[in-house]
């Protein structure tokens, strides 16, 4: 008994004496891939998975359609420890190293012979072209803006980068739009781009659309961080550490799901 009693003592010495278990909170969107989901099927939920597991902690999710208010709704409020896939030059959050870079493509069928497009091809100003759009003309994307200043309005054809929530992965609508026809060309935000290429029942060509950098203010690459609150310096040097320690895995990950990089 005096053995038995000695080791429930031991034991409960140590349960008091134990930290509990860190904890961290992504935001995400749950419907929108390649990036990330409820499923946990994008490559942004594995990144979380990654930095959670070398930061020894447990995880979980806010999910939060990526739409405008977003930063505000999420790490603004404080529901959220960190936000996986953000522009390097966000300035509403502190942001990490980049841990990739990708571009904003030229999407066309293989068969048309399309290749080489710049925004200043004068082939665009007769092809059917599809654009992803924000909303209004002062959040729409850099390709729209870009061919807006060139005066190609008439030909172009926006589709909602937020889409129809009532479906699954709506930003793929305009790459299934080159597919099947519905437009020539669209400009399209790589990592998505590369993605759903991939699954194309029709063979697709992806060129990166150049110049990268339009009319000294519109970019067509950007570099991509993780995004944590302005006061957890502490998160953000420890995420910064695993993106360093990490970096292989990482890009096999982006390989994995056809991201353009680079």
């Amino acid at each position: 008994m005096k053995g038995a009693a000695l080791l429930l003592v031991l034991i409960l010495a140590g349960c008091v004496g134990a930290s509990p278990r860190r904890h961290l909170v992504a935001c995400a969107d749950p419907n929108n891939l390649p990036f990330s989901n409820r499923a946990g099927a994008g490559f942004e939920n594995k990144l979380a998975a990654l930095i959670a597991a070398e930061l020894h902690a447990d995880l979980s999710y806010v999910w939060w359609a990526q739409r405008r208010g977003y930063v505000r709704n999420t790490l603004g409020e404080g529901k959220c420890d960190f936000w996986p896939g953000v522009a390097s030059t966000v300035e509403t959050v502190a942001t990490s190293r980049p841990y990739y870079r990708s571009s904003y493509m030229f999407v066309t069928r293989a068969r048309d012979g399309l290749a080489g497009l710049t925004l200043d091809d004068p082939r665009l100003k007769r092809l059917r072209i599809g654009v992803q759009m924000v909303g209004n003309d002062a959040m729409n994307t850099p390709p729209a803006h870009a061919l807006a200043r060139r005066g190609i309005v008439g030909n172009v054809r926006g589709y909602m980068l937020y889409g129809d929530y009532a479906q699954p992965n709506p930003p793929a609508a305009i790459v299934a739009a080159v597919a099947k026809g519905d437009v020539d060309v669209a400009l399209v935000w790589g990592p998505l781009a590369g993605y759903f290429a991939k699954s194309s029942p029709v063979p697709l060509r992806l060129e990166k659309v150049t110049p990268w950098l339009d009319d000294a203010q519109w970019p067509m690459a950007y570099d991509i961080s993780v995004g944590v609150r302005k006061d957890d310096g502490a998160l953000l040097r420890g995420i910064d550490a695993v993106l360093a320690r990490r970096a292989g895995a990482i890009r096999a990950l982006l390989a994995r799901y056809d991201v353009p990089t680079g």
